[in-house]
């Protein structure tokens, strides 16, 4: 593969699992949303049905890993480095123009997020929602130890399976392997994913940080900067012990 086809793939295909993700994220959460509070099974499946779309679209042209803790755990795995760059590069790209099409999408209600208001029931809803939880994750509970830990043990639960498909010869040659993936997201996410919101995804979650940050959304609050080394520290520790772990094992 090409620098080139593996930076364009990683872009097309990030983009297409961030504005999946966000997207449902935004349809659960967003006042004026037909889907709105339709629940954390929805938003499981959905960043799952994302997985899918994105690593199947890239596949041809990157190998579709779409996440820089995957990425790392290849390269530790094999200790071929010289292409990781190019892979990062595309997935953080890819991860910032899916959160914006996400925002286009929904754009209409991001603009309605303003103030305390009456709904066409005509009693009062429950005013401005708050917006990074669409783009990016948010622990429930603010405990920088335990919040590094889930994400570090959560992308382990991703990057391992991951890597140990590999020795599966019918899902290579059937094409499941991005099917058997996404279902694995999904189980991460109904799963592990109470805690932290299960970012296990650096681009996943830093790309659409800094979208959100600039977007012109009204009263979309902080960006969560403080917060922000969590979601990227534990899914690169993660997927580095994965590559280890894989490399002893196996």
């Amino acid at each position: 593969m090409s620098n080139g086809d593996i930076f364009v793939g990683e872009v097309i295909g990030t983009a297409i699992l961030i504005l999946f993700g966000a997207g449902v994220c935004a349809a659960v959460t967003l006042r004026h949303s037909k889907a709105r509070a339709s629940g954390w099974v929805v938003i499981a499946f959905g960043w799952g049905f994302g997985v899918l779309a994105g690593a199947y679209t890239a596949a041809p042209l990157s190998g579709g890993q779409l996440n820089p803790a995957v990425t790392i755990g290849i390269a530790v795995d094999t200790g071929k480095w010289d292409k990781v760059w190019v892979y990062l590069l595309g997935q953080m790209v890819g991860a910032m123009l899916g959160a914006v099409l996400a925002y286009l999408v929904y754009l209409a209600q991001f603009n309605a997020n303003v103030t305390l208001g009456s709904g066409e029931d005509g009693a009062d809803d429950d005013g401005p929602t708050p917006t990074l939880g669409i783009f990016s994750t948010i622990p429930e509970i603010n405990n920088p130890v335990a919040n590094l830990i889930t994400e570090i043990i959560a992308t382990i639960a991703l990057v391992l399976p991951i890597l140990a498909f590999g020795l599966t010869k019918g899902l290579g040659e059937s094409g499941t392997t991005a099917l058997v993936v996404a279902f694995l997201v999904v189980g991460i996410g109904l799963s592990l994913g109470g805690p932290t919101g299960y970012a296990i995804n650096p681009a996943r979650d830093l790309g659409p940080r800094i979208v959100h940050s600039f977007l012109p959304i009204p009263n979309k609050g902080t960006s969560g900067w403080g917060y922000a080394i969590i979601p990227v520290a534990g899914p690169l520790i993660g997927g580095a012990l994965s590559g280890l772990i894989y490399n002893a094992a196996f």
